[in-house]
């Protein structure tokens, strides 16, 4: 099957759990959407959407494509064991941004994407508060809404490095599970840095520091799909998982809209 076909599948699955999404969000003032710890920590939460959309997502791929693998993060959290091989491999985040989706905070996404042979070969990443669509198919370039290609995207050569930091708005996630005081102390220290003076930032050069901003949306998928987009420089991250991290090494599996220059 040519990877097309592919996005077309996993693009139309995601709109069709963004849609129950938006629907779930209706009933966050009600008992309608409870909602779970995992593994005992307030901090990373699953609700029955999490588990509804994973559901949906993992079944329609396996009635689609029977000799695919599947890795979800509600269904690693329940459990369920898994192995990252060269086969054709499904990874997803049914609901990235769960919290923000429990707050009613409006940057949440159903983010799918496809590996073979440990390469990514079709990311899907769609925001259905935004309406925002981001489809990356290998050699074909990145797309915002099928229409808008991502300026981070074959055959556009990207646009000039910034020459410093000070030139740069960061999205920055720290992870939320492990807060203990050290880890904490660390993650602060190195927010602080980036947002220091020229020529203060003793583990760097002068040019470190200073930037122009820092944003925290919670949404990692989101956040790389920013920076595709042009309207992040970079995205700063520690403490992530599999649907998250993958085969180009530290970031997001959605990485793809990077990787397909």
């Amino acid at each position: 099957m040519d990877s097309a076909e592919y996005l077309e599948v996993a693009t139309k699955l995601a709109q069709q759990c963004g849609q129950i999404i938006l629907e779930a969000s209706k009933t966050r003032y009600t008992t309608g959407n409870k909602v779970y710890e995992k593994f005992g920590q307030q901090t990373d939460l699953v609700t029955e959407t999490d588990i509804k959309v994973e559901e949906l997502i993992k079944s329609e791929l396996q009635k689609n494509f029977p000799d695919h693998m599947y890795i979800g993060e509600e269904t690693k959290a329940a459990g369920n064991h898994y192995e990252f091989t060269d086969k054709p491999t499904w990874i997803v985040d049914p609901v990235d941004g769960t919290s923000n989706f429990v707050q009613g905070f409006p940057f949440v996404a159903v983010s799918i994407g496809l590996y073979i042979n440990k390469e990514p070969t079709v990311g899907v990443v769609f925001n259905p508060f935004l309406n925002e669509l981001f489809t990356a198919r290998k050699g074909h370039g990145a797309f915002l809404n099928h229409k808008t290609r991502l300026p981070l995207s074959h055959p556009y050569p990207p646009p000039a490095l910034p020459s410093s930091l000070s030139q740069c708005l960061v999205s920055y996630e720290c992870g939320g599970i492990d807060r203990s005081d050290l880890t904490m102390s660390k993650k602060v220290t190195s927010v602080h840095n980036l947002l220091r003076l020229p020529g203060e930032v003793s583990w760097s050069s002068k040019k470190a520091g200073s930037v122009h901003g820092i944003r925290n949306i919670c949404c990692a998928s989101l956040n790389i799909c920013y920076v595709a987009k042009g309207c992040l420089d970079i995205h700063f991250s520690i403490g992530c998982w599999e649907w998250f991290v993958n085969s180009f090494h530290y970031y997001s599996i959605q990485l793809q809209f990077l990787y397909f220059l």
